[in-house]
């Protein structure tokens, strides 16, 4: 354990730029050229989860406090719709306010909402929070980087066939790249949760943890602060990749403008949550129960030592308990 967190704290000093308002935390995702599952019924394809490379992903789903950082840095006048109204007028879902008029709108968390994900989210909103991410944050660009945006519009005129950018250094996860996070042991087996069994996953409040838990069924009626089901890791570290909000991933689905989603949410039953439920969502879609985490490559030895106590801080405070496999 003591190496699994050393490693990821090196791996995001190696990622964040020191200047940085936003610090994301990571875990490695190894066992590079995994075999794939291959039941159809969980896969866009004849089988998923299969990754040729190292790379590492969030444990954690992107949050209200994250997001507000890119909405203050390139929404004064927000041409590109990055933020919905939703997010400041529904009390139970919602977690950022916006002030003033277009041209110097600031934008400011809830109370009690920093730590929860951040909904309301496009597909497109998603993909600029990684662009603004690997253009260094501050005044970044959110239409280049991992992605080519064209138009500079809320909906991009290549939106339907936007893909990853060669060379991107953070970016939305593929739906490969998050499926084998979620659902992949480092032995080599597949399991149905992405807690790192085949059991049902129980829908119960964060004090109700056993190990196999989530915010799912309206079990909460509302969204718990991300990582909150400290026991119900998956076998990689991740957390809340089965309940809490649905995620956005890269895979396009029918060449038209709807992209995949995985892992369920707060309102739905807890087979929503298993690897099998797949679905595709309008990429223009923003509601209370879909939201992202990101996913980097992971740096090449000796680009940078940066952001060590951050990092380190959160790995401390986040520490968990080792399951057996």
């Amino acid at each position: 354990m003591r190496k699994l967190l050393l490693v990821a704290a090196l791996a995001a000093l190696l990622v964040t730029p020191a200047s940085a308002a936003v610090i994301i935390d990571w875990v490695p995702i190894g066992n590079a050229g995994n075999a794939a599952d291959t039941p159809s019924t969980n896969c866009f394809a004849a089988s998923c989860g299969s990754v040729a490379y190292d790379y590492q992903i969030s444990p954690y789903e992107v949050t209200n406090a994250q997001y507000v950082e890119l909405l203050n840095a390139k929404a004064a006048s927000d041409p590109l719709g990055l933020y919905n109204t939703s997010m400041g007028s529904d009390a139970t879902f919602g977690g950022i306010t916006r002030s003033g008029v277009s041209g110097t709108y600031t934008y400011a968390v809830k109370s009690g909402f920093a730590d929860k994900p951040v909904t309301y989210v496009s597909f497109y909103d998603s993909l600029r929070f990684t662009n603004w991410l690997n253009n260094g944050q501050g005044s970044g660009d959110t239409e280049t980087g991992a992605y080519t945006l064209l138009g500079g519009t809320t909906t991009p005129s290549d939106g339907t066939s936007v893909t990853r950018n060669g060379g991107a250094n953070i970016f939305l996860p593929s739906d490969n790249e998050w499926y084998k996070a979620a659902h992949y042991s480092p032995g080599g087996v597949y399991f149905d949760y992405p807690t790192g069994t085949d059991s049902m996953t129980g829908c119960v409040a964060p004090g109700s943890d056993t190990g196999n838990s989530a915010n799912c069924d309206v079990a909460v009626g509302a969204l718990t602060d991300a990582g909150a089901y400290g026991l119900s890791d998956s076998p990689y570290g991740t957390y809340d990749q089965g309940g809490n909000v649905w995620e956005w991933n890269e895979k396009i689905v029918a060449f038209v403008s709807l992209r995949g989603i995985r892992g369920g949410s707060w309102i739905n039953d807890a087979s929503n949550l298993a690897a099998s439920p797949l679905y595709a969502y309008g990429a223009t879609n923003e509601s209370d129960y879909v939201g992202f985490r990101v996913a980097s490559l992971v740096p090449e030895p000796g680009t940078g030592l940066l952001g060590m106590t951050a990092v380190l801080g959160m790995a401390l405070r986040r520490k968990r308990t080792a399951k057996a496999l």
